[in-house]
């Protein structure tokens, strides 16, 4: 199974120059804690509600922040046409719970979440989901 035959296609994105705080409105109408940040179709990052709080609110930015300060640009992505159990052990791997899809041209056409993934084989989520919940370090609480 391919992973365009999972994606969500009505893909919600953000411009660089637009600001965090048009961005949290976008993630809070479409219930999701990641937006894509693009120009002209081709992904340039990606911001996080976790970006938000941490890169913006900690370092007492305001809502004005351009997203292009506030948003990851070491970018995670996978192929429309690469295999579902293939995308599941990346996502397992680099520990995160969606990835935009680009198609061969690196233009933007979908998301894939773990939700996605989940509902088309139990198997290939439960190898994600392991992986995801690794903690990285210790945690201090």
């Amino acid at each position: 199974m391919k992973i365009s035959d999972i994606m969500s296609v009505d893909v919600s994105v953000v411009r660089p120059d637009q600001t965090v705080q048009q961005a949290a409105k976008i993630m809070a109408d479409i219930d999701a804690g990641a937006v894509p940040v693009a120009t002209e179709e081709r992904l340039v990052g990606i911001v996080t509600d976790r970006d938000l709080a941490v890169r913006v609110t900690a370092k007492g930015l305001g809502p004005t922040t351009k997203i292009s300060e506030a948003m990851s640009q070491d970018i995670k992505y996978c192929f429309e046409d690469d295999d579902v159990e293939a995308v599941a052990e990346n996502m397992s791997d680099i520990q995160v719970r969606r990835l935009p899809v680009v198609n061969r041209e690196k233009r933007l056409v979908g998301i894939v979440a773990l939700g996605d993934i989940a509902r088309a084989t139990s198997a290939e989520a439960g190898t994600a989901l392991a992986g995801i919940s690794q903690p990285t370090r210790q945690h201090s609480q």
